[in-house]
């Protein structure tokens, strides 16, 4: 067992001990999810806020249903309700729902590092949701885990990321996770969202479509953001989905095994065809089930719960 930290800030700063950690306490809460009953008391009398300054649908279900199984009681707050659209500070609102004697608060926001700041002002603990382009550390864990359940290991796969890297929360996260336990990571996509010096974080860079994802036993394909698409960095959906989408004449290129992968939502018809979202080689939806648990797992570990006890284990 080795986690001692009071919060979830980024992939970076964790050992592969600490990743596997919140993997292994991910699969006894993912068993958790299968009762009849799907609670557990680990959190009973606990209060956390979701504090999602930046909207996301997906994320703050699956932290706010988490957080419900551990029993803990659950605040949304967003932007479009706060004061925060009245000029109130970061540092002011959460001061204020620590005054509420919030436990933990999950953090999505548009700056990079906001999470880091309010770790430093606060008691509370702090799990970062998702800030700017810089982490998605969550994201990352339930990707991995995902790999490893499907694959039975982490080291000695290829796992080719294609898309928008360079503007990529998730990417980042999944770059750190990937190599800290020993795959080797390929990255692809048009060479104005995949600079070279991502190589420095111990991947490689290629803009060959087909040669990134021959040799592949994971193909991790992340959103095009059509809000980017009228920056020069992005010429066109159109071109995109010529050049690097993922269809069938692509993927039947590929190894027989490799599996699909996506953080969603999908743009069906751009980044991936329709039909091969939905295929077997796609675990999308498994993703989102993996998530759940690895989020339990996350609220778990920074509230210090060592190992699950005979009343919450499966």
């Amino acid at each position: 067992m080795s986690w001692h930290r009071k919060h979830l800030l980024d992939i970076e700063s964790l050992t592969a001990e600490e990743i596997l950690t919140v993997l292994d306490t991910a699969r006894g809460f993912k068993a958790v999810g299968k009762r009849a009953i799907k609670k557990v008391p680990a959190l009973r009398g606990k209060t956390v806020v979701n504090l999602f300054v930046e909207p996301s649908t997906r994320t703050r279900t699956s932290f706010e249903l988490a957080a419900i199984r551990l029993s803990a009681d659950v605040i949304n707050f967003t932007t479009e309700a706060s004061s925060l659209k009245k000029g109130e500070t970061l540092k002011d609102t959460a001061r204020n729902l620590e005054a509420l004697n919030a436990d933990f608060i999950i953090i999505r926001h548009s700056a990079s590092g906001a999470p880091h700041f309010l770790s430093r002002v606060l008691d509370a603990h702090v799990i970062n949701a998702g800030d700017g382009a810089h982490e998605h550390p969550t994201q990352a864990l339930l990707d991995t885990f995902t790999i490893r359940e499907k694959k039975g290991k982490i080291a000695g796969l290829n796992v080719t990321i294609l898309g928008d890297i360079l503007y990529s929360r998730v990417a980042r996260s999944d770059i750190w996770a990937l190599t800290k336990l020993g795959a080797n990571v390929t990255l692809c996509g048009p060479s104005t969202l995949v600079p070279k010096t991502f190589e420095k974080m111990g991947c490689r860079v290629t803009y060959d479509v087909d040669e990134a994802i021959r040799d592949a036993d994971i193909i991790n394909l992340l959103r095009i953001q059509h809000e980017r698409q009228r920056k020069t960095m992005f010429p066109s959906i159109g071109e995109y989905t010529q050049l690097f989408g993922l269809n069938k004449a692509r993927l039947a290129k590929t190894k027989p095994d490799a599996l699909i992968m996506h953080p969603g939502p999908i743009n069906r018809g751009v980044e991936i065809d329709s039909e091969l979202a939905d295929s077997s080689r796609s675990v999308i939806l498994e993703q989102v089930t993996n998530g759940l648990a690895v989020r339990m797992a996350v609220l778990f570990l920074v509230n210090g719960g060592k190992e699950l006890h005979a009343a919450e284990a499966p």
